[in-house]
């Protein structure tokens, strides 16, 4: 990949990992209940999610999901359920404060952290159609892919480590500093919501003809 094309996706890169969606709000969302140490793993999730889509549509496979109307629909339609049942799972979670230094008693483990995470990255078929829209703009199809590919990963994977660590850092300082129940029942529902909404605008999603 030429430097310059590079230098063009790095740029494309930081737009795409600012822009909100599931994963800021599942970042900011185990910012606020986890603190940003304990937090943070949530964006290794979304990483692996990021790349877990690269490696799809490099196999091919995304081309699938992005023709076939009955691959896609399924995958769409997991992917919103799981983002609704995020949304309902946050909605209703216990008023407590913040659990960041309390590693030993914190029931959600790092690993289901980054494995939920994993998931809301990885059935996205957005996400999937999404890349095989952009990625062939920066790939040359002389050369060989799978080096172009690394790149692009570890391009989308570097952008979205720093981004989705500003999204848990501010939810951790800035909104871990509501300490009463009431604020902090308040926030989850936020935070329930978000994830529907998430959920509602993949269900309206549809492929370009």
């Amino acid at each position: 990949m030429e430097l310059s094309t590079w230098l063009a996706f790095f740029a494309a890169s930081w737009a795409i990992s600012i822009s909100p969606g599931a994963g800021a709000v599942a970042a900011m969302s185990a910012g606020l209940n986890h603190g940003f140490r304990r937090g943070y793993f949530t964006t290794f999730g979304l990483v692996l999610g990021i790349w877990t889509q690269v490696i799809v549509v490099g196999v091919g496979l995304g081309a699938l999901v992005a023709a076939s109307s009955t691959a896609f629909q399924v995958v769409k339609w997991a992917g919103v359920a799981y983002l609704v049942w995020l949304g309902i799972q946050q909605w209703r979670a216990p008023a407590a404060p913040m659990v960041a230094e309390q590693d030993g008693g914190a029931q959600i483990t790092r690993r289901s952290m980054i494995l939920k995470a994993w998931m809301i990255n990885a059935v996205n078929p957005k996400g999937t159609v999404f890349l095989l829209a952009v990625v062939p703009q920066f790939m040359n199809l002389s050369q060989p892919l799978l080096p172009q590919y690394l790149v692009i990963g570890a391009t989308l994977g570097f952008t979205d480590l720093v981004v989705m660590a500003g999204y848990t850092a501010l939810a951790a300082r800035v909104l871990g500093a509501l300490k009463a129940p009431s604020h902090i029942r308040a926030m989850n529902r936020v935070f329930g919501s978000f994830f529907v909404m998430a959920g509602s605008l993949l269900a309206m999603f549809k492929r370009a003809d």
